[in-house]
């Protein structure tokens, strides 16, 4: 499948928020074959800690995605409509202004500057347009692309979750990190919403 074929069902879905070089459009049910092809590339598979199961279970957890209020799922589309990723808020608490912010990229489109602008749009739609606090983010410690992304858009890591993840017979350790919206104020970057 080439780009233009790729990027055809997505030319009429709509983009409710943007960034400097990308929209987010929300994901449904019958993204599950996208979003199962991506989670299969090893290098993804790793990084999330998950392994493609069977894709009838993916659909109905997107499926389930659409009525949990506990988290909001996009796909990333590019200014000519091609996906190119999945992005999420999810564990919300309102009450507490918190929520954990996820970013998984299609292989053939990371390394090109789309993680950091991903990453740029989410925090401005979870500072600018919802009540929370405090974004966290959790990758290996060993995943120095995603280390220096978060960084880069203001993510202070605050630890180590020493353990905490199993790959291959052996047992990895999870850096914690985490954006407060007076951090996230304090950047002079210009927001989503002058980008539209």
């Amino acid at each position: 499948m080439n780009d233009d074929e790729e990027a055809a069902p997505y030319a009429a879905r709509e983009r409710f928020w943007r960034g400097e070089s990308l929209a987010f459009t929300s994901m449904e049910p019958g993204d599950a074959e996208l979003i199962q092809h991506w989670r299969a590339d090893p290098v993804a598979a790793r990084e999330i800690g998950v392994w493609p199961g069977p894709l009838h279970e993916l659909h109905e957890r997107l499926v389930s995605y659409v009525e949990d209020r506990d988290r909001d799922d996009f796909l990333i589309l590019l200014a000519d409509d091609t996906p190119i990723g999945h992005t999420a808020l999810h564990s919300q608490d309102f009450a507490d202004g918190t929520a954990e912010a996820f970013l998984l990229l299609a292989p053939e489109h990371r390394g090109k500057g789309h993680a950091a602008a991903a990453l740029a749009a989410l925090t401005d739609l979870a500072f600018g347009e919802l009540p929370l606090h405090r974004l966290e983010a959790v990758t290996h410690t060993e995943n120095a692309a995603a280390l220096a992304t978060l960084k880069g858009a203001g993510f202070t890591q605050e630890g180590v979750r020493r353990s905490s993840c199993l790959h291959r017979g052996r047992r990895h350790d999870n850096a914690l990190l985490a954006l407060l919206r007076t951090e996230w104020e304090a950047q002079t970057r210009p927001r989503s919403w002058d980008h539209v």
